[in-house]
């Protein structure tokens, strides 16, 4: 019973924010661009295709593991096996999209200072 509460808080505190984060930046550019605009496209449709596929990956173990804790904790039954195997690939999912998609942006450079006063 205390597994599961605590599978429940796990998957509140990382995977569901690294949800909304992926999904508000999933279809920001990133600094890069090539010369040839077809080139470019393509790149970005296949960066937005896997971030669409690790977004879903990670709602369909955050789900999974939220309805078979709940459950469990509602009708006072253990959980299956696969669920532990679940909540720990949806936490390294969470991890992974917060890695790459919740990178701030990049800081803008610093002016360079003189040793001359003006």
């Amino acid at each position: 019973m205390v597994i599961e509460v605590l599978m429940i808080v796990g998957v509140a505190v990382l995977p569901l924010p690294a949800l909304a984060l992926g999904c508000r930046r999933l279809l920001r550019r990133t600094g890069r661009s090539s010369t040839d605009d077809r080139t470019d496209r393509f790149e970005f449709a296949l960066v937005v295709t896997g971030r669409v596929i690790g977004l879903l990956l990670l709602f369909a173990l955050s789900g999974i593991t939220l309805l078979a804790c709940i459950g469990g904790l509602v009708k006072d039954l253990r959980v299956p096996s696969l669920v532990y195997v679940f909540f720990v690939a949806d936490l390294l999912v969470a991890s992974l999209v917060v890695l790459t998609v919740g990178r701030r942006d990049p800081r803008p450079a610093r002016r360079r200072a003189t040793p001359a006063r003006r």
